[in-house]
């Protein structure tokens, strides 16, 4: 299996245990490292908004949550793009909105180095969140995709009984 089709079935996992944990919306903001992810969520016919600007799509995301009552998941490329989802973030963690904050992330290989659009993203919204998962890089085995699906079902399932936001960080390689 090439590097391409392990992502994607990463990719592909993860989006399937969102769906299974209750996930019934996606508001991505595109970028070059979440592109597995935006696959993901194509091939699966999901509900997608694009809304290009981070802070922008996290505020559109809380409406949808707390209009519905079910999560909404926002997936965002690596770098500064998730900080933006911070003022939306603390607001869902205040006065209760489950948001599901994937974003895309460096491979570890690229932490630490000075690679373009790398920063420390598994801390990156601090105590306004009811738990962070760290996915690590993608992996095709099966106990590996059965492990991180249980992981990001357990964290939709945390963000639900908790009525606030998850933090799921997605190191991917290079599409």
């Amino acid at each position: 299996m090439s590097g391409g089709d392990t992502q994607l079935r990463w990719a592909l996992t993860i989006v399937d245990a969102l769906v299974d944990g209750g996930v019934a919306r996606f508001v991505v903001s595109p970028g070059s490292r979440s592109t597995p992810l935006v696959l993901a969520l194509l091939a699966r016919s999901l509900p997608v908004d694009v809304v290009i600007d981070e802070r922008a799509a996290a505020f559109f995301a809380l409406g949808m949550a707390r209009r519905s009552g079910t999560p909404v998941a926002l997936v965002c490329t690596s770098g500064s793009a998730g900080a933006h989802y911070l003022p939306a973030i603390i607001e869902a963690y205040e006065a209760g909105g489950v948001l599901v904050a994937v974003t895309a992330d460096r491979p570890p290989e690229a932490q630490r180095t000075g690679a373009s659009q790398t920063t420390t993203q598994t801390s990156l919204f601090g105590a306004h969140v009811v738990g962070t998962e760290d996915l690590g890089p993608p992996d095709g085995t099966v106990t590996s995709l059965r492990g991180v699906s249980g992981r990001v079902c357990r964290a939709v399932a945390l963000a639900r009984r908790a009525n606030a936001p998850v933090h799921i960080n997605v190191p991917l390689r290079k599409p």
